[in-house]
């Protein structure tokens, strides 16, 4: 079994002031690594409009690289403007995924948009940053990875990675809506594609994780690290019904692989879990695991789902 030390809330966008567009929520963090400061994605919402509905919009917060949790600076802006009218990113940018290649930083992100039947769906898309990520710009204003016969709806949570010559995403793929108490509750799994140019995907078609808590649990942020020899996902899962509540949130589960095919599931390991009280008492959920100048981190969110933000815990011991 893994243990991880919580260090505490790093990130808390309700005391950030004059951006209407960060009022709530620091969902999903992803980090990109300088010689002096981390900075830190995450996927943010203004207030509700009159109708109750919410947009999406993702950002940054630079953290010291000796203190992780000082905040150095929130970016200005959102990293993307939302998509233009029809467009699969129209209501939202939710979550980001960073990487560089060569001296550009390329994203991968999930674009919302809404739906009459059921509240949205997502596809996946890719943007470019040619100011060292402060900014990015979208290829296209279509999705790279969107559905399929097989993945019908729900392209969401990619993860990107970079293990050998290819380049490898890991996201979830929607199976099925589920009617509770008359709200659409989604339900989704884990999967992985590979590329050679991050545009152009192989998918696996088929879940890399099996459910462990019932047939429809509901799997995300599959987190993908390798140390000593082998590699380690950290995920998060959740009932398919009730699930805003503490007995039936989001927790924090791990898997391990060879092949990155293959993958052994044992949430025993996983070695963090909700607090007895205070921010992350109810769920715990969205990890990112990193390292950092010899020592493995992982940012993760609290109740809510991140409504008022992210937490930092630094594991004791070694990946194996």
């Amino acid at each position: 079994m893994f243990h991880w030390k919580k260090l505490g809330k790093v990130f808390t966008p309700q005391k950030v002031t004059g951006r209407p567009w960060l009022n709530a929520f620091a969902q999903a963090p992803a980090t990109l690594i300088f010689d002096d400061f981390i900075r830190v994605y995450f996927s943010c919402r203004p207030a509700a409009d009159a109708a109750g509905q919410y947009v999406s919009y993702s950002a940054w917060v630079d953290l010291d690289r000796k203190n992780l949790l000082n905040v150095l600076r929130v970016s200005e802006q959102p990293i993307l403007p939302l998509g233009e009218y029809g467009e699969f990113d129209e209501f939202g940018t939710y979550p980001v995924s960073v990487a560089r290649d060569g001296d550009k930083v390329r994203a991968w992100y999930a674009g919302w948009t809404r739906c009459e039947s059921v509240p949205f769906n997502v596809a996946i898309g890719t943007a470019i940053s040619e100011d060292n990520g402060v900014s990015f710009k979208r290829t296209g204003c279509g999705p790279v990875i969107s559905y399929s016969p097989d993945e019908p709806f729900v392209m969401s949570g990619p993860k990107i990675r970079r293990f050998g010559e290819q380049w490898q995403l890991f996201y979830i793929a929607g199976r099925k809506w589920k009617l509770v108490e008359g709200r659409a509750e989604p339900v989704y799994k884990i999967r992985m594609a590979t590329s050679d140019d991050g545009l152009h995907w192989q998918k696996l078609n088929r879940d890399l994780i099996a459910s462990r808590i019932e047939e429809d649990e509901a799997q995300a942020s599959p987190d993908v690290i390798y140390a000593n020899g082998k590699y380690h996902m950290f995920f998060c899962y959740r009932y398919s019904s009730f699930y805003r509540s503490k007995q039936h949130g989001y927790r924090i589960g791990y898997a391990s692989s060879e092949n990155l095919i293959d993958w052994l599931r044992d949430d025993s390991k996983a070695g963090i879990d909700v607090s007895e009280e205070g921010w992350d008492a109810e769920m715990i959920s969205y990890p990112h695991v990193f390292e950092l100048d010899g020592k493995t981190y992982m940012f993760y969110l609290g109740d809510g789902v991140g409504r008022e933000g992210f937490g930092l815990a630094e594991l004791q011991g070694e990946l194996e």
